[in-house]
């Protein structure tokens, strides 16, 4: 049994959590971080990092749109005060995203979506072929045209989570790996149960456990059946140290996307897959991300390829996060599915508003976990 009770108990350790967890600390509540892995791991840990919500902008969700432009808009801010707090140097891909349309039948269907999007007022510019040529020349000269939105970004997730590390470490706050919960109490008895029989006790517990929040006795059934893990296969690949990055914008198509860092990685992905809690890499995953890279940037053949893995995001039915109240004492934050790095500073301060005010913030209130009940 643990002694001491904490203001919060954050459980999962992947970007949102971490997010949670400082973003609370700042308020003055003790927190406590408990993260299944014993070292860092899950979607957060794979991710790309896109910073997308003009290129992910699609028909019908516009409430996602919303929380996905807040995203964006607070990144700048979130990033410059955790350079602060964490003591790193933290940088940000701001050159803009290319969606590539390489035949008729890509080019009908990205017009189509570009035109909506341009209903929404979203700052999007339609290129011809010669025009993307003289923004990526690296671009396979099939590419028929493309949607450009400039404000669309990139973060290293692996930066980011090492320096949130960095800055709970700094704020005081405990970070417990190979701390696996497996069942949460709310009421009275609020806390979490540890696989190892130990008890953690705190006056409001987070789920922030990605697609394994699930998995995890004492969450209501209809959340517990809303969150499930859809895999994503992705690449890694790098320039030599003396070559030219070969692209200078995050270029995505209809079956990948290509994410340049700025230490001369360029990061393919990602496959979306109904297999469960399946995380095995397969050839014929990377066959099919190196094909489609190789469709739009034929340069890809002469990068290292550095490291293939496989991450599972936290699905639900209607792409939607989950991020509210529960239950007395228990907020549930997961459920980001493609967007959990994009979200994070805004379902930070959320959650963490939540824990000190006890009302839910108007930009998550749309996203209500108990929406999928009877």
């Amino acid at each position: 049994m643990s002694e001491r009770e904490w203001d919060a108990i954050v459980v999962g350790g992947g970007i949102i959590g971490l997010s949670i967890a400082w973003r609370a600390s700042l308020q003055g509540l003790s927190v406590t971080v408990l993260e299944r892995e014993r070292s860092p791991a899950g979607a957060s840990w794979m991710a790309a990092g896109m910073l997308a919500p003009v290129t992910e902008a699609t028909f019908g969700e516009n409430d996602l749109l919303a929380l996905n432009l807040e995203g964006a808009r607070r990144w700048p801010g979130f990033l410059k005060e955790l350079e602060d707090c964490s003591g790193m140097k933290l940088e940000r891909l701001d050159n803009g995203t290319l969606f590539v349309a390489l035949d008729r039948d890509q080019a009908e269907a990205l017009r189509r979506l570009y035109d909506y999007q341009e209903s929404l007022g979203l700052e999007v510019a339609w290129l011809n072929s010669r025009a993307c040529r003289q923004l990526e020349p690296a671009l396979h000269p099939r590419a028929r045209s493309a949607v450009l939105a400039e404000a669309d970004g990139a973060v290293d997730p692996r930066d980011v989570i090492r320096g949130l590390a960095s800055a709970l470490r700094r704020a005081g706050v405990t970070v417990r790996r190979g701390a696996c919960v497996v069942s949460v109490e709310a009421g009275e008895n609020a806390g979490v149960l540890l696989s190892d029989g130990e008890k953690v006790s705190g006056k409001r517990t987070v789920l922030a456990a990605g697609c394994w929040s699930g998995s995890i006795r004492g969450i209501p059934g209809p959340i517990r059946k809303a969150v499930r893990p859809v895999k994503g296969q992705i690449l890694r690949l790098r320039c030599q140290s003396n070559a030219r990055p070969l692209i200078g914008h995050v270029v995505r198509t209809e079956d990948v996307y290509l994410v340049p860092r700025p230490n001369g990685e360029l990061v393919a992905g990602a496959t979306v897959e109904e297999k469960g809690f399946d995380t095995t890499l397969t050839a014929g995953g990377v066959f099919e991300l190196l094909r489609a890279a190789d469709e739009v940037v034929p340069g890809i053949r002469e990068l290292e390829l550095v490291e293939a893995g496989v991450g599972l995001r936290p699905g639900t039915p209607d792409n939607m996060p989950l991020i509210g109240n529960c239950a007395p004492g228990l907020i549930v934050a997961t459920g980001h599915y493609r967007n959990g790095v994009l979200q994070a500073p805004v379902t930070g301060d959320a959650v963490a508003h939540l824990l000190v005010h006890g009302q839910v913030p108007e930009e998550i209130a749309c996203f209500n976990p108990t929406r999928f009940e009877p």
